[in-house]
């Protein structure tokens, strides 16, 4: 029987909670693993994990050679709520000793042309591409996005590469006039030394693949730390790049992984051998985080909340929202950071687009991500469901009502009914993200009115505008429009393409990853002047004789 057809049967809130979701079961440390939990479940996933070099108990540190040192943590399959497998994860000592192999190497790396780092990055494209559908069904079973999703993360993630390698043909400073004869001024871009990475549980594949591929090509070492409930997923990764690393007798260090809790986090945060530490999680972690490496003058690169918003005119292809604010809403259950919370309808298309929607979510199948058919998976925790009751009961007691939804599942794993309902914009639960599939309904009567409600919130990531007036086209996307970072026009606020810039303004952060000129985040800039005159004129004509 499907979820669906049980669901039938049955006829705070922090600024986000994709921090607060990150709650693994972990054991007392040891040396030998816990084996107890290893149930059925785990044997019945033993071919996939075979395909990606793994087994049901892996270890979590990667330096060259595999180890580590701290507890056990059991990957939980939130469909089922049994044990996948399980990581040995690291230790805050772990990550120092990945960190001093790094120091190590980081000169070979440098020193190697751009073009050559490119080759060892199109190598990895290719061994990614190899187990695209091992490693995107890894995704869907660990994450509990559904299957196409999983295996289209790591598809980004090969994008990501095709994109970097092309970089590492053509990336240059520049040649600038200079105001003295016999001089010759120039830019450039040097490596910065290591990055360190901390990614989310929502995308455990793809935002490394982001980071990563840039920064090799740029001529760095990366030190990687994935969120504790996707151990599977980063050791997954990480084993994929060590055979290149291996087949071009590189040193593993240059793709070091130190799984592990907060405490590794924080100490990557405060080490002065990170020189940028890109972070990917909630506002309020980020926070902390921004200012840990800033006490250090260190560079951070911050993905944080979205509270994203779309509007719908009421000249708009309705149909074409409809569906867009679908996806846009119920994709991976809700859990992307640009996953729709706001939706703003045209008073003259409201109650119409309302009925609409409401159907279209009749037809969502809720179930196991891994089935094909599956449109909505689990939520990633059981603590995600909390926070979801706890949503629900704050909109009713903020005077919101529930026109769809609204209830938990009453069966195994962590699944919840994707949810709409109508609210004040004001309230301060649509104010405050929260990390489920809740959608806040809401009416405006004008493109000025919408554009302030999209930016009456702290967070500024995604926004899109439904409507076939160009008028309407230019406002949203000029200087008085949306202030998100992805700005859109008749396509939904997720799914976004590589060869944009990624990020967010405001409370997401003002980090940019990915396409466009992302790259210069994992470099360091130089202006260069060689005076081969022989004499000495300065600048602005200074004598000083």
């Amino acid at each position: 029987m499907t979820i669906l057809a049980l669901a039938t049967r049955r006829s705070t809130l922090a600024a986000t909670s994709a921090a607060a979701a990150r709650r693994p079961a972990t054991l007392a440390p040891r040396r030998t693993f816990a084996s107890s939990k290893l149930d059925d479940e785990s044997s019945k996933h033993a071919s996939l994990l075979s395909k990606l070099s793994m087994g049901v108990e892996n270890d979590g540190v990667y330096t060259g050679k595999w180890s580590g040192n701290g507890p056990v943590v059991h990957s939980i399959n939130p469909a089922t709520g049994k044990v996948i497998a399980s990581v040995r994860t690291g230790t805050p000592r772990d990550l120092n000793r990945a960190l001093e192999e790094i120091e190590k190497v980081k000169p070979m790396w440098r020193e190697m042309p751009m073009p050559k780092r490119g080759e060892i990055v199109r190598q990895m494209r290719e061994e990614l591409d190899a187990v695209k559908g091992p490693l995107g069904e890894l995704v869907a079973l660990e994450m509990g996005k559904i299957l196409p999703e999983g295996v289209g993360e790591v598809q980004e993630y090969i994008d990501v590469c095709d994109y970097a390698v092309g970089l590492s043909r053509q990336i240059a400073g520049s040649v600038i006039p200079s105001e003295r004869p016999g001089h010759f001024m120039k830019e450039m871009w040097n490596p910065l030394g290591t990055v360190g990475v901390i990614s989310a549980f929502n995308f455990p594949v793809a935002v490394y693949g982001w980071n990563s591929s840039l920064a090799l090509v740029c001529g760095n070492a990366v030190v990687w730390k994935g969120a504790p409930t996707t151990n599977l997923a980063s050791v997954a990764v990480t084993k994929i790049l060590e055979r290149v690393l291996e087949r071009n007798n590189l040193p593993g260090a240059l793709c070091s992984l130190v799984t592990g809790d907060a405490d590794v986090g924080k100490a990557m945060a405060e080490d002065r051998r990170v020189d940028l530490l890109s972070f990917t999680g909630s506002t309020a972690v980020g926070r902390q985080v921004g200012l840990t490496v800033q006490k250090r003058f260190g560079k951070s690169l911050l993905e944080l909340g979205g509270n994203n918003a779309i509007v719908v005119m009421d000249d708009a292809d309705i149909e074409l929202a409809v569906r867009s604010v679908l996806f846009a809403a119920v994709g991976t259950a809700g859990q992307r950071c640009t996953t729709t919370r706001r939706l703003f309808l045209h008073e003259k298309i409201h109650d119409d687009f309302v009925a609409r929607l409401i159907k279209a979510y009749d037809h969502i199948r809720i179930g196991d991500p891994t089935d094909p058919k599956t449109l909505c998976g689990p939520l990633h925790t059981a603590h995600a469901v909390q926070l979801f009751k706890d949503g629900i009961e704050a909109i009713k007691q903020q005077g919101g009502k529930i026109l769809r939804g609204g209830k938990v599942l009453d069966c195994p794993g962590n699944f919840v009914e994707p949810t709409i309902t109508s609210i004040s914009a004001s309230a301060e639960v649509v104010q405050n993200e929260i990390f489920v599939p809740i959608l806040h309904t809401m009416k405006f009567s004008t493109i000025e009115e919408a554009i302030k409600l999209n930016n009456s919130v702290a967070q500024g990531l995604s926004s899109s505008i439904f409507t076939q007036n160009m008028a309407n086209v230019f406002k949203w996307t000029g200087p008085s429009g949306s202030d998100c970072g992805i700005v859109n026009v008749n396509i939904p606020t997720n799914g976004a393409e590589i060869g944009g810039a990624f990020g967010g303004n405001k409370e997401t952060g003002w980090g940019r990853e990915s396409g466009s000129d992302s790259w210069k985040q994992y470099a360091r800039q130089s202006s260069c002047t060689i005076n081969y005159s022989g004499a000495l004129p300065l600048a602005q004509g200074i004598k000083f004789e």
